[in-house]
């Protein structure tokens, strides 16, 4: 059997299931490295030799010298091209898909990210912080609102198109329970959400490594913050 082009490094995470999504949904073979949060392997001294930024993902392209790239907007710029898939042909609907991807990794995924964080590792920790929670918490709402409005009229993000700015994009929104942020009112935004909730590669990958349905509002939430918690 010939070995995958792409070794994957990644844990179940928003960003770990990012260059999941891409593979599954282009069938491409790749093979996996589970990445243990528990006993701090993103921090041993052989994958941080691969990402000296010591996060996850990461990949390994055997395929083209044994290329690394780290950081998961520029992994899926990467097989984007590599592969030519889910990246729209054009000067400016590639420029248009990187502001987007750009949007994603400098607003979306942090304030969310950060909103988690007060909620669901802080707060369980003895350290709550109301003023950290409705910062957060107020400013993820506002950028929903910003992909909802984005989505009028279109199927997905910048058309009629799935791409890689909707893989980047839909692990951090589509996670808005865990986030404890309201979707009331953005319809566009749900309707995006119900097309790829219905994409069988996608709800695949998210289930890879291991699933952590708890993100998507579904589960013993309880039980998956205190497991959540007890990880960092």
């Amino acid at each position: 059997m010939p070995i995958a082009d792409i070794h994957l490094y990644t844990a179940s995470t928003m960003n770990g299931w990012k260059p999941i999504i891409f593979l599954e949904e282009a069938a491409i073979k790749y093979e996996l490295t589970y990445i243990d949060f528990g006993k701090k392997e993103q921090k041993s001294e052989w994958y941080m030799r691969l990402n000296p930024n010591g996060r996850i993902p990461t990949i390994v392209d055997r395929g083209n010298d044994d290329f690394v790239v780290f950081e998961s907007g520029a992994i899926l710029w990467y097989l984007a091209e590599k592969y030519q898939k889910f990246l729209p042909v054009g000067e400016k609907a590639r420029s248009e898909a990187l502001q987007w991807l750009m949007f994603q990794i400098s607003g979306v995924g942090p304030m969310m990210g950060q909103a988690m964080y007060f909620q669901r590792i802080a707060a369980p920790k003895g350290n709550e912080n109301p003023y950290a929670v409705d910062r957060y918490v107020t400013e993820s709402r506002r950028l929903l609102e910003v992909l909802d409005k984005q989505l009028a009229g279109k199927a997905y993000l910048l058309g009629d198109d799935f791409t890689i700015v909707d893989i980047a994009t839909y692990p951090w929104a589509r996670s808005y329970p865990w986030a404890k942020v309201s979707v009331e009112g953005l319809d566009n935004l749900k309707a995006w959400f119900d097309r790829i909730d219905a994409r069988s590669a996608t709800q695949k990958a998210v289930t890879i490594p291991k699933p952590f349905p708890a993100f998507f509002g579904k589960g013993d939430e309880a039980t998956s913050e205190a497991e959540n918690a007890s990880r960092f």
